[in-house]
């Protein structure tokens, strides 16, 4: 597997694996039009373009075989820095390997960059949102020393999610 940072040549098939496993999970729970407005404002080529450009989120891709099967999102500063006493947190947005690819060590190996853009960045935690049913996701964080600091929601059109916000300190590395 090869991780490396996302271009604007990636974003047709970066867009397209974030639609496909946001679907696979959760469309489920949505009308159609709030989906549809959901995916066109988040996964649309237009908005990833941004997001891969822009200076807030930093992407890695996960390839095999030239296919891209899953990617981490950062995003620097975190949009839940209100609701931790943390200085300097970085979000993970989204971990997402592509249907069908989970439990082959994808997403220990996305987990892992992320570390390492956290503790490059100087951050002392890492905060995500993880829907309050998806307790796959849950025990995958969980594994990795993350724990629930406090609920909060999730909108996607007029249906609102309970979600919950899970955070991790970051120990700070003695110098030598």
């Amino acid at each position: 597997m090869i991780l490396r940072p996302a271009t604007l040549e990636d974003v047709p098939e970066l867009a397209r694996l974030g639609r496909d496993s946001f679907c696979a999970s959760f469309a489920h729970l949505y009308r159609p039009q709030d989906l549809s407005a959901f995916l066109e404002q988040v996964y649309s080529q237009h908005s990833v373009a941004e997001e891969v450009t822009g200076a807030e989120c930093r992407h890695a891709l996960a390839e095999e075989g030239g296919e891209l099967v899953g990617y981490c999102k950062l995003r620097y500063p975190s949009c839940f820095t209100a609701r931790s006493d943390a200085q300097n947190p970085i979000e993970l947005g989204q971990l997402y390997t592509a249907p069908g690819q989970t439990g082959r060590g994808i997403g220990a190996a996305l987990m892992d960059w992320a570390f390492a853009q956290a503790r490059s960045l100087g951050c002392d935690a890492i905060q995500l949102s993880v829907y309050a049913e998806n307790f796959g996701a849950q025990r995958f964080y969980q594994r990795y020393g993350f724990a629930k600091i406090a609920d909060i929601t999730f909108t996607v059109g007029d249906h609102v999610d309970p979600e919950f916000l899970y955070e991790l300190r970051l120990e700070r590395r003695a110098r030598p």
